[in-house]
């Protein structure tokens, strides 16, 4: 999946690599994750809705890993590629029959479960605002969704739903330097409508360390989901980050 992925990026900084003023960059965040609401009915017709949030207790920390490569190219225009994996384990006692793909687990029963939504994305950018400290971009963004639902029980019945899918989405940036490239800025992935939704919204800043490397700082909020005929799932994340920023 990742060679798939970072197979079209190679091919096109090969493309744009003769224009004369480009800038590659490397944007690495991780934190701490904090689960929110997750409604699962799976299949949605048949399944039993339950929530892992609700039902369940997270184990362990989850912490987030988010790598993105960015090309700069003329100036305005811009290409990531970014890989973002997020697993989170739940522990819990069944609190009602659960019908779950072609299983069933019962009242009271010890479960495992295991929530996986990994990310793979092409964005492109093009800045349209550049006005004194502020800058405004807006863009696309082809996403791969790799997801999993899985749940198991002490007995050894295990059973999963996975879930890969393309999806659309728009993309937004829009920023405000403080002067020595100190940025507050805000950058999100969204689209709603029909059976469903998706949105990655970060607010943060971005300090100078020295002239090529920045860390960063922030809070990021995802949430989304999907009300169709095999599944029910609706999720929200959010995420205290830090990273660091690369210009190579």
């Amino acid at each position: 999946m990742v060679r798939l992925f970072v197979l079209p990026l190679t091919m096109c900084l090969f493309l744009v690599g003769s224009h004369s003023w480009a800038q590659v960059t490397i944007d690495v965040e991780s934190g701490l994750a904090f689960p929110g609401y997750n409604d699962v009915r799976i299949p949605n017709k048949m399944g039993t809705l339950f929530s892992f949030q609700e039902d369940f207790e997270t184990e362990g920390p989850v912490i987030p890993l988010r790598i993105r490569l960015g090309y700069r190219f003329n100036g305005k225009n811009h290409l990531f590629a970014l890989y973002a994996p997020l697993g989170i384990n739940y522990l819990g006692n069944a609190a009602t029959d659960i019908n779950f793909q072609s299983s069933v687990f019962s009242k009271g029963e010890a479960l495992d479960g295991y929530y996986q939504f990994n990310s793979y994305r092409l964005t492109y950018r093009r800045d349209i605002i550049s006005s004194g400290n502020w800058l405004v971009g807006v863009g696309f963004t082809a996403k791969i969704r790799d997801a999993r639902v899985r749940l198991a029980n002490d007995q050894g019945l295990r059973d999963k739903k996975d879930d890969l899918g393309f999806v659309p989405l728009l993309h937004l940036y829009t920023s405000y330097n403080f002067g020595g490239e100190t940025l507050l800025y805000f950058e999100g992935d969204g689209l709603a409508g029909g059976p469903g939704r998706a949105f990655d919204l970060f607010l943060g800043t971005r300090l100078p360390v020295t002239d090529r490397m920045d860390i960063k700082a922030g809070y990021r909020f995802l949430e989304g989901g999907a009300n169709v005929d095999e599944v029910y799932n609706f999720t929200l994340v959010q995420f205290a980050v830090a990273g660091i920023y690369i210009q190579l």
